[in-house]
Order: C-alpha cells, then structure tokens, then sequence
C-alpha cells in the first residue's frame, strides 16, 4: 500500500509537471503582448519595453520557465496583472461557484444516467432499450456549447422558466449543470447499461433469482455494485474534464466561476492566471484519480489497490 502510493505521488509530480510546462510553452507561442494589453495601444515602444524588462518578458524562454518553475516549487504563482493580487488567490476565490456547478453536473449525470442505464438493461431489445440508445447517442454527439445555446433558447428566452445568466439563485444552476452533465450522462447511462447486461448470467445472480426474490432485488443492490465499478472509473476521468468544460460554459451562462476567469485572462493575456488556473485544474484531477483507485478496493473486495480490475 506504502510503495504504490509512493509511486503515484512521483507519478502526479510527474503529471502536474507536464502540465505546468504545456501551459507556459502555449501561452508564450500564441499571439499578444501582455505589456501592451496594460499600457494600452497608445503606449510608446519605450514603455512597452520597459514593462517587459520589469515582468521579465525580454528574457530568453529558457531562463523564463527556469524562473517559473522556482516560483511554482515555492508555491508562488504571481500577481494578476488585471485585477491585481495573487493569481492563486483569485482562481481559488472563484473555485466554491465552479465546485458548486460541477457538483450539481455530476449528480444530475450519475442520477438520472444510472436510471436510464437500469431502465434499458431491465427490458433489452425493446422499445425502450432503442429509445434510450437513441437518445444517449444524439446527446453524446451534439457539442456542448451547441446544447448550452438551444437550452437557453427554449427554457430561457421562449418558456422563461428559467434565468439564462448569473448566480443569483439555485434555478441559476439548473441549466449550466444539466448542459454540463449531458454529455457524462449519456456515458453512464451505456456503462450501467452493458455492465448490468454483462453480469445479468452471472451464478450469483442466479442464486438471488432462485430464493424467490423480485428482479428489483436482484439489480438493488446485487447487480448494481458490480455494475458500477466502470462508472466510478469514469467518474474520476470525467471530474477532470468537468472541470475544463466550465471554461465554456460558464461564459455561455455568466456563470461567475473560476472557468469563466480563466477564459477573461486569455483575452488579456493574464498568464499568471491562466497558468495558476490550470495547474489547480491539474492539480484536482491528479487527486481524484488517485481516490478512485482507492475507491476500488471499497466497492469490490475482489480488486486490490494497484491491481488492474477485471
């Protein structure tokens, strides 16, 4: 237990590592001058240059990274040069309303997906099964931005049941999350699928079957624990990825969240947040993989930590 969490720490430092570096090659290879984005376009060449020789543009890329890396070891990220103090303390004080929105994506997807899933493994082949195939399908290939704007469209603009932006009440989060979640919720609903019709023979099952009990029974909690071994993997995966979604839809819906912020600093070349953003991002999806492999041992016995499930 000691030695494989000793490798996955040097594997996390490794991950988190990788990511550091890609954020700091690509926001030095796109375009814009993040001294002329303070200064303003009437700022004369002398003044451009001098704010960059203060933040340390005008040194080679090589000594650069060397500069940032120290500051990342140290836990030192930089000011915000938009909004002012530390970039870590303004992503981390927009992260509870993104946590809050990736949260409620989550339940909504692994709820009514699981639902789904049971419903069409209960009645293969059928009316249902097709219907449910059929919508997970269409949901899974629609972009979620593209199913973001259609939401607001009907619930906001034509029924107005619900409000299209901000974070002024609970209803505020209903389309953000359910935008959010579409596309995992077509994942679990075909991993609780197959995974339920997968066991449906197994010996065990049979023997539940045989003492007289409901099918109900036999699926909750039965079949269900084993079924969803697949799905806590992916949740794991999907919270990392939850996580870089909300860069988009949080513009889309005004959400007020660290995604949003995120997506403002690129436009003014803030790279102190952005990459303050993205290696807590990392940082987050590196944790949560390592508590689902722990997860592992929890609801099946049968795996052991570091073992590969069957």
């Amino acid at each position: 237990m000691l030695g494989y969490l000793i490798r996955r720490l040097a594997y996390s430092i490794f991950v988190l590592w990788g990511a550091v570096t890609i954020v700091f090659v690509v926001l030095r290879v796109v375009p814009g001058d993040p001294a002329l984005v303070i200064l303003g376009s009437d700022a004369t060449p002398a003044d451009v240059a001098r704010l960059r020789h203060s933040m340390g543009l005008d040194q080679p890329l090589l000594v650069q990274y060397g500069h940032y890396l120290l500051d990342v070891a140290r836990l030192h990220f930089g000011d915000s040069i938009r909004l002012g103090g530390d970039a870590m303390g303004q992503i981390l004080l927009r992260l509870p309303a993104t946590a809050e929105l990736a949260l409620a994506a989550v339940v909504f997807a692994v709820t009514v997906g699981i639902g789904l899933g049971v419903a069409a493994a209960s009645r293969p082949n059928s009316w249902i099964d097709r219907v449910i195939s059929v919508f997970t399908l269409v949901i899974q290939s629609t972009p979620t931005f593209w199913a973001g704007l259609v939401l607001l469209l009907i619930f906001a603009r034509q029924l107005r049941v619900l409000p299209s932006e901000g974070a002024h009440s609970w209803q505020n989060v209903i389309l953000p999350a359910i935008t959010l979640g579409l596309g995992f919720l077509a994942m679990v609903t075909r991993l609780t699928r197959s995974g339920l019709l997968e066991i449906s023979h197994e010996s065990y099952l049979n023997t539940v079957r045989a003492k007289g009990l409901s099918e109900r029974v036999v699926v909750f909690p039965h079949a269900i624990r084993n079924a969803l071994i697949p799905v806590v993997t992916v949740i794991g995966l999907y919270l990392g990825s939850v996580l870089g979604g909300t860069v988009v839809i949080e513009t889309v819906f005004a959400w007020p969240g660290a995604g949003r912020l995120i997506a403002d600093s690129i436009g003014y070349r803030d790279y102190n947040v952005v990459q303050a953003g993205v290696i807590l991002i990392a940082a987050i999806f590196v944790v949560v993989n390592l508590l689902v492999d722990l997860l592992y041992g929890l609801i099946d016995p049968r795996v052991s930590v570091g073992s590969v499930p069957r």
